[in-house]
């Protein structure tokens, strides 16, 4: 399985806004020329594509962190700060996005348009933004708000209309070698094929359909045993299922006994699986042993009619009824519905700005410090060196109704506050 990997935790982070800029306009003959701050320029997104030419996640074994550029700071003269270039991230069709903490669909990469995973954070404004009538030289601008950043989880699940499954060495990498081009490995042993393997299936009038050849399904595979556990998601989209089976019992296996194991695997794995249409492939018919032909094939079909299922009789290896099977799935393929695209599951928590009131006081020895997301916010853009920027904190911190909050938690005037790196006198 070194040559597979189709499930990866990574990190990603947006591109922090620019900072907006402070400034005043200079020019000879121009004594007043105002603030002329520059806004800061957004962060880059995180983008997931669709990139047709992988089947894997082996791209990111040794990249597990993926950061985009912050944008560009605010400068003189109202120029605005660089829009940072988004991150694109390529990643195979039927790539699941999920959240890390709650393994919740976020979006699924399965035929669709590119996905922004992660916004880049806004820039901040410029000084100019801040010149009143009273306030004409303001001395402090914002800076820009961080980029948005998650743990994910990336989990492909192939995009295949049929999936052959079955026993090992039973066929099913011979069967679709020969229907398409896809060229998986083959010998006789076990675990020939140590990774799902996807082909193109033509029919006679120009249709096609995609078949997975999935390998490694043993009696325990559902809890881990052989290969199985790792790819058994990748059946989870398939309509149709041609369940491959030894005909001919040349390993001394009973055939029906095989379909019997294999389906409990897969109902252990997902009941709704399990109850997927199903086609009973019964290959390697041309080394049959006639004596025993008619009673093998009678309890096979006695079975099969049982369940509900189809019994299509090929060669894999001599191409005896292939295209038939071809026809036969493709046919079935037209009365099923259309292949599953998974609907988002996570919520995309939308943050509003903090309430500028929800703050917390904790007294600690003689001082209170007090704590908040909007204040920290309010703070990031102040120059306390500047007496009009100064004014300005004072102002918004008295209209959104953190000196109230701040005696309603039990501030008294004379007692030291700790508002972050500010520490004064509180004095209502």
């Amino acid at each position: 399985m070194a040559d597979f990997y189709d499930h990866v935790k990574i990190y990603i982070k947006a591109g922090n806004g620019g900072n907006g800029c402070i400034s005043f306009h200079r020019e000879k003959y121009v004594s007043h020329g105002g603030p002329d701050g520059g806004d800061g320029g957004h962060g880059g997104n995180i983008v997931f594509v669709i990139d047709e030419g992988t089947n894997t996640l082996l791209d990111f074994r040794n990249r597990k962190k993926f950061v985009a550029q912050n944008g560009g700071d605010g400068r003189p003269s109202k120029f605005h700060g660089a829009t940072a270039e988004d991150l694109i991230i390529p990643v195979p069709d039927g790539t699941i996005i999920r959240d890390a903490e709650t393994g919740k669909i976020i979006k699924d990469m399965s035929r669709c348009e590119p996905f922004i995973a992660a916004k880049g954070g806004r820039g901040g404004w410029g000084n100019r933004h801040f010149a009143t009538p009273t306030r004409r030289t303001p001395r402090f601008a914002k800076n820009g708000l961080d980029g948005e950043a998650r743990e994910i989880i990336l989990e492909l699940k192939m995009l295949a209309d049929v999936g052959f499954v079955g026993l090992p060495n039973v066929g099913k990498s011979t069967l679709l070698s020969v229907i398409s081009a896809a060229r998986p490995k083959i010998a006789n042993y076990h675990f020939t094929t140590l990774a799902p393997m996807l082909g193109v299936v033509s029919v006679d009038d120009g249709h096609a359909f995609v078949a997975a050849d999935i390998p490694g399904l043993i009696e325990g595979a559902s809890e881990g045993l052989g290969l199985g556990h790792d790819f058994l998601r990748h059946v989870d989209r398939c309509r149709l299922l041609v369940h491959v089976v030894d005909i001919s019992g040349s390993e001394g296996r009973d055939p029906i006994e095989d379909i019997k194991l294999i389906n409990e695997e897969l109902r252990k794995y997902s009941e709704e699986l399990a109850g997927r249409p199903q086609i009973i492939a019964a290959n390697k018919c041309d080394i049959l042993d006639p004596e025993r032909e008619d009673e093998v094939k009678t309890a096979l079909e006695a079975y099969a009619e049982e369940m509900g299922w189809e019994v299509v009789y090929i060669s894999a290896a001599s191409g005896t009824n292939v295209k038939g099977l071809c026809r036969r799935v493709y046919d079935m393929l037209r009365e099923l519905p259309e292949l599953t695209i998974y609907e988002p599951e996570f919520e995309e928590i939308v943050e509003e700005p903090a309430c500028p009131d929800e703050i917390t006081a904790v007294k600690q020895g003689k001082s209170w410090v007090v704590e908040g997301e909007w204040l920290k916010w309010l703070m990031s853009g102040i120059n306390f060196d500047d007496r009009e920027s100064f004014m300005y904190f004072e102002k918004m911190i008295r209209e959104k109704g953190i000196i109230d909050k701040m005696r309603a938690l039990g501030i008294a005037d004379g007692d030291s506050v700790k508002l972050y790196d500010l520490e004064f006198d509180f004095v209502d």
